[in-house]
């Protein structure tokens, strides 16, 4: 894992358990992934870093929804992700 996925997976880590501590049952997490082309398919390892991050910490993904766009910093995708407790 690059420095910068692996920086994301300790933010959400990070995030998630603090919403735990906090007495949570849902929480929602922004996920925002550059893309190499909108016209090709394949694994967006931030993305999972992220998932499995909070899911690690005892959250399930529950829903997602996703949106690409265009920005002066380039193509991204957004992921919008609803967890709830195990």
């Amino acid at each position: 894992m690059g420095w910068i996925n692996k920086a994301k997976a300790d933010a959400a880590t990070t995030q998630a358990r603090d919403a735990f501590t906090r007495g949570q049952n849902t929480i929602v997490f922004k996920i925002i992934e550059a893309q190499m082309s909108h016209r090709s398919t394949g694994i967006m390892t931030g993305v999972g870093n992220q998932i499995e991050a909070i899911e690690a910490e005892g959250w399930t993904l529950y829903n997602m929804a996703a949106a690409d766009g265009k920005a002066i910093s380039g193509e991204r995708s957004a992921l919008i992700c609803l967890f709830r407790r195990r």
